[in-house]
């Protein structure tokens, strides 16, 4: 049943794509027919407090990460429930979730994760920017597990800063001087060779000196997750990372994190996803969805699909929602509605960006009613040459098809739709504007390049009506 489906779906997108003007109500049942699809989470009634088990608030000098992952694991082995952390100010290491486990925060509570690197070694499996690799492991962390939560009106804060975590991207703007390690330093370049060169995972162990910073929550294939009401602070690098994951959803969740690579939200290869009621301010791209970058992405061939973004606010980032660029095992059916953007520090609001060094087929993307108080470049942009300087195998030629914004206002950006193909008008195709408004817009209207089929019907830029 869930294939034919599936069938249905693609067979629908089809026809939908190229409909004379796009039937977006129709789009947006299907859209309903996939949040139907994904599975909700649920939990015994039974409660494990933390401080049960020996975890104390207040006491940095004592981290409670042990007590808390053993209340994780008897919670698990009992049959379920909630693992309660009480208010006061914990501070931790890294916590592993389990199956079948609430991790509730209730209101007046705050995690603070400690900042010695050598806590979160040895290594575990993960991705970082879409390369499979041993690293850091993440602050928060799950491998195959199933029904899991992170809920309550409680904070986790990672304490990234320009005195912790962030100085290891490399750069002065974030603390990094002279002498301290850096992921620049040969610890990038290390992986993006394990990547290119094929190398078994098992032999991409990466070390404290190779300052690759962990993600924040990073769930690798697990199955029916919730993340719901928590605030999320100060990242040592991408906040929430789902990874290989089915049936999630995100929802009211409060994300700020200004540091490099800040990303909020980054469903990578993942299937089902409702991301709503959010805010996130950010360093980086708010959401942006991946599939895994170059040989790895293509290896593993798992596209993300099935992502519904709806009723979020975005504030700074590179993008408010993105897809790429390490998207190499391709993207299908992303439904976003009713969001709020604006920041002079938000550089676009829709953003697609890929290579031919990632290549990979992205389609079927739907965005209406969506209000943009102002962004620094560009409604809408399309870029196939992302990063063109990148050491790669060449030749993986991208696909961006069925690209569709209806009902979206903005008062101020530099441009109202960019696009960057390739050579050719081949590889993006049928994208369309509708019944839109963009004002305020410093150059002169639209830049488009290698693209095919690019439609505007009732779409106003300043003021003028764009034939």
């Amino acid at each position: 049943m869930r294939k034919l489906f599936g069938m249905t779906l693609l067979l629908f997108m089809s026809a939908v794509a190229y409909a004379n003007p796009i039937d977006f109500d129709k789009a947006f049942k299907k859209c309903a027919q996939i949040e139907k699809q994904i599975k909700k989470t649920a939990f015994p009634k039974q409660t494990f407090n933390i401080s049960d088990f020996g975890a104390k608030a207040n006491t940095p000098d004592v981290p409670c990460h042990e007590a808390i992952n053993q209340a994780i694991l008897q919670c698990s082995l009992s049959g379920g429930g909630t693992v309660l952390v009480p208010k006061g100010v914990y501070y931790t290491g890294p916590i592993t979730l389990k199956s079948n486990v609430n991790f509730h925060l209730e209101e007046g509570a705050t995690l603070k994760f400690l900042t010695d690197q050598s806590l979160y070694f040895p290594a575990v499996i993960t991705r970082w920017e879409g390369i499979d690799c041993y690293n850091a492991r993440p602050l928060i962390y799950a491998y195959g597990e199933s029904n899991i939560a992170i809920t309550g009106k409680g904070i986790i804060d990672g304490q990234g800063s320009k005195e912790t975590w962030w100085p290891m991207c490399g750069a002065a703007k974030y603390g990094w001087k002279e002498g301290m390690i850096a992921q620049r330093n040969g610890g990038r370049e290390r992986l993006l060779m394990y990547g290119e060169t094929s190398t078994p995972i098992y032999k991409r162990i990466m070390t404290p000196e190779d300052g690759l910073r962990p993600q924040l929550i990073n769930l690798y294939s697990c199955n029916t997750i919730l993340i719901e009401d928590v605030t999320l602070l100060n990242s040592p690098f991408w906040v929430i990372h789902p990874l290989f994951c089915e049936n999630l959803i995100v929802r009211g969740v409060n994300i700020f994190n200004r540091g490099p690579n800040g990303d909020g939200c980054d469903p990578e290869s993942s299937k089902n996803v409702l991301i709503e009621n959010c805010t996130f301010d950010t360093g980086d791209d708010c959401i942006a969805i991946k599939s895994g970058r170059n040989a790895d992405g293509r290896k593993w061939n798992t596209p993300s699909e099935n992502i519904i973004v709806r009723n979020c606010q975005m504030k700074n980032g590179h993008g408010g929602v993105v897809i790429g660029s390490e998207i190499s095992g391709g993207y299908r059916n992303l439904f976003v509605e009713n969001c709020r953007m604006d920041s002079p520090d938000l550089d676009r609001v829709i953003r697609i960006k890929t290579s031919t060094c990632r290549g990979g087929v992205i389609e079927n993307v739907f965005v209406r009613n969506v209000t943009v108080g102002q962004c620094r470049e560009a409604v809408l942009r399309i870029n196939l040459q992302y990063e063109n300087r990148e050491k790669c195998q060449r030749g993986f030629e991208p696909l961006v098809r069925n690209v569709h914004l209806k009902n979206i206002t903005c008062d101020k950006s530099k441009l109202g739709v960019l696009i960057i193909g390739l050579d050719d008008d081949k590889h993006v195709y049928n994208v369309s504007v509708e019944d839109s408004r963009f004002n305020n817009v410093t150059k002169d209207g639209n830049e488009i390049k290698g693209a095919k089929d690019v439609t505007f019907r009732n779409l106003y830029i300043n003021e003028k009506l764009v034939k």
